[in-house]
């Protein structure tokens, strides 16, 4: 059961803060202020299925690693507690903070400091979570390495 709660939890959070990321660039880039303030306010919003399905893909995750400390799954797991703290201290508090902002309408210099150092540690969090996802694959053997990584050396060229 485990094996199947972890991918589909971590994927839902996974997909949860890519639209969180990609709201926020969209509603900045193309949006009016109604959309930024609506996307801002909605976002702390989706934290009540974003924290359950981190907590589970956390947790399953703890469950099928066992007592393993090497390999990949060390790795998966560093990047978990990177990725939990950023989360915590950052991101999280970032989104509130926005929110009460956009809610002011003070789109002032504050808010677009909260607001890019929230979409580099989104950025962040995405990509050592699609590191996750990659390990995990290749755990499971759903993903096989590239030949490049299964053989560093390259033959001599011959001539």
């Amino acid at each position: 059961m485990l094996k199947h709660i972890h991918p589909i939890a971590g994927t839902i959070g996974f997909l949860i803060i890519l639209a969180f990321w990609t709201s926020t660039v969209g509603s900045e880039l193309f949006g009016s202020v109604e959309l930024i303030t609506a996307v801002k306010r909605t976002i702390p919003w989706g934290f009540s299925i974003l924290v359950p399905a981190l907590a589970m893909t956390g947790l399953s995750g703890f469950r099928l690693a066992g007592g393993v400390s090497t390999g990949p799954i060390a790795s998966k797991r560093r990047r978990m507690k990177f990725i939990a703290g950023n989360g915590l201290l950052v991101l999280a508090p970032s989104a509130f903070y926005l929110a009460l902002l956009a809610s002011h309408g003070a789109f002032d210099g504050r808010f677009y400091a909260v607001q890019a150092v929230e979409l580099v540690a989104g950025a962040v969090n995405l990509a050592l979570m699609a590191l996750n996802m990659r390990d995990g694959l290749r755990l499971t053997g759903r993903l096989t390495r590239p030949r490049s990584e299964k053989c560093p050396a390259a033959p001599p060229l011959s001539g």
